[in-house]
């Protein structure tokens, strides 16, 4: 959705891949609720329909820049889960879709942006299970030190409360910037570990008007997605 947005405002020529093996689409709007692997709107007119290996390989020679990916838990080194909740992975309490390409997307593109809500079961200090590595334990080579590449890296973690980084030297999950219609004190209060603060977090502005009606009148007119989230009065 936010995607679809950018295309729309303010960067027209974005070329992106979807872990199905769809590579460059121009998609076909209105999508509806935006599962891009099993809808072929999101397809309309890619420049290539191949496979998870394929975008699998472009990955690893370095061509993707950023990486979007949602989780079910994250700790504060980046690491998260999206396959199971409490219990073990034979016996879990819930278990979820599954990571799909998600392991082979945050370990191959160089920056990767994950999406969550903002309470403390999402924001961990334990993950559940490990399904795709951040900074693993922190360490400087941690992920080389693994065989994984070098300089691949957890990048943002965007919430609707706040945004997160990473500090550089210590990789410590960093809070950045906080929504107009919360609070530092809101943001901590629903994690389950503490952040590094910035010095002066700054303030995420509300979408504009014309944001507010691309994405309502062209890119989910329905509200398949949009009319799933709850109003805030600013």
């Amino acid at each position: 959705m936010t995607l679809l947005l950018a295309m729309r405002s303010h960067a027209p020529n974005t070329c992106y891949l979807l872990e199905n093996g769809t590579v460059g689409p121009r998609p076909s709007l209105p999508i509806g609720t935006f599962q891009q692997c099993v809808n072929s709107r999101a397809d309309y007119r890619s420049a290539m329909w191949a496979d998870m290996n394929t975008v699998n390989f472009i990955a690893s020679t370095g061509y993707i820049g950023y990486a979007m990916l949602n989780a079910l838990q994250i700790d504060h080194r980046g690491n998260f889960n999206s396959v199971i909740l409490g219990g073990d992975y034979y016996h879990p309490q819930r278990r979820y879709g599954g990571i799909g390409g998600a392991n082979e997307i945050a370990t191959l593109c160089w920056r990767t942006i994950l999406q969550c809500e903002q309470t403390k079961r999402k924001f961990v200090k334990q993950l559940d299970f490990v399904a795709a590595p951040g900074y693993i334990d922190g360490s400087v080579e941690a992920k080389e030190n693994s065989g994984l590449p070098k300089g691949t890296a957890p990048y943002r973690v965007v919430t609707p409360m706040a945004v997160f980084g990473y500090d550089e030297e210590t990789r410590w999950m960093k809070l950045l910037a906080v929504s107009t219609w919360a609070t530092v004190d809101e943001v901590l209060s629903n994690m389950d570990f503490e952040p590094i603060l910035a010095d002066k977090p700054e303030v995420i502005e509300p979408p504009t008007e014309e944001e507010l009606r691309i994405l309502r009148s062209e890119v989910d007119p329905t509200g398949q997605t949009i009319g799933k989230g709850k109003w805030i009065n600013l």
